[in-house]
C-alpha cells in the first residue's frame, strides 16, 4: 500500500537526515491521519444510535485509507505547493519558491504518471461524443465521463481547460 511504503520512506529519510524529504512526509502522514479521522467520524455518524460500540474495530479498520484516497490526499498537497510556488514568484520570493518546488518534488514521486496533454485531449474528444454535449453550459456531462478516466494522472485544471475549449469549438 501506499501508506505503508510513505511510511517506510519516512523512517529512511529520518535516518539519512534528509531534511526537506522528512518534513514532506511528516506533512503528509499527518494529513492521512486527519482524512483518516474525517472517514471514521463519518462511518460513525451513519451508524444507528447504540450500534456503535460492537463495530468499533470494524470501523476502526475500515478508516485506514486506500490508495486512490492517498492519492487525493497528495494532489490537494501538491496543488497547495503549486498555488505558493506562483504565490513566491510573483512577490519576487525565489528562494521560498524553490523550497515549495523541492516539496512538491517529492509528493510528485508518489504519483502516478501524468499523462500527457495529447493524450488528455484524445480522452476528452472521445468523452465530449460519449455525453452528447452541445456546449459549455454541459461540462458537467464530460467531466463526468472523462474525470474517472483521468483522476490522478493528470492536473484537473488542464482537464477543465481543455474540455472548454473543446466545447467553446462546437458548432451547433
Amino acid at each position: 500500500m501506499l501508506r505503508d511504503k510513505i511510511k517506510a520512506d519516512f523512517k529512511e529519510a529520518f535516518k539519512a537526515r534528509e531534511e526537506v524529504r522528512l518534513s514532506v512526509l511528516k506533512m503528509v502522514q499527518s494529513e492521512i491521519g486527519n482524512a483518516e479521522i474525517n472517514k471514521r467520524g463519518k462511518l460513525m455518524k451513519n451508524l444507528p444510535i447504540g450500534e456503535a460500540d460492537g463495530k468499533a474495530e470494524n470501523i476502526e479498520t475500515a478508516a485506514f485509507l486506500n490508495d486512490e484516497e492517498v492519492l487525493q490526499v497528495l494532489s490537494r498537497e501538491i496543488k497547495k505547493r503549486k498555488d505558493s510556488i506562483e504565490m513566491y514568484e510573483k512577490a519576487g520570493r525565489a528562494e521560498l519558491a524553490e523550497r515549495e518546488k523541492a516539496e512538491m518534488a517529492v509528493l510528485a514521486a508518489y504519483m502516478p504518471e501524468q499523462l500527457p496533454e495529447e493524450k488528455i485531449r484524445e480522452l476528452a474528444k472521445l468523452a465530449v461524443e460519449q455525453s452528447g454535449a452541445k456546449g459549455e453550459k454541459e461540462i458537467g456531462k464530460v467531466m463526468a465521463v472523462l474525470m474517472p478516466q483521468v483522476k490522478g494522472k493528470s492536473d484537473g485544471a488542464l482537464v477543465n481547460k481543455i474540455v472548454r475549449e473543446l466545447l467553446n469549438n462546437i458548432k451547433v
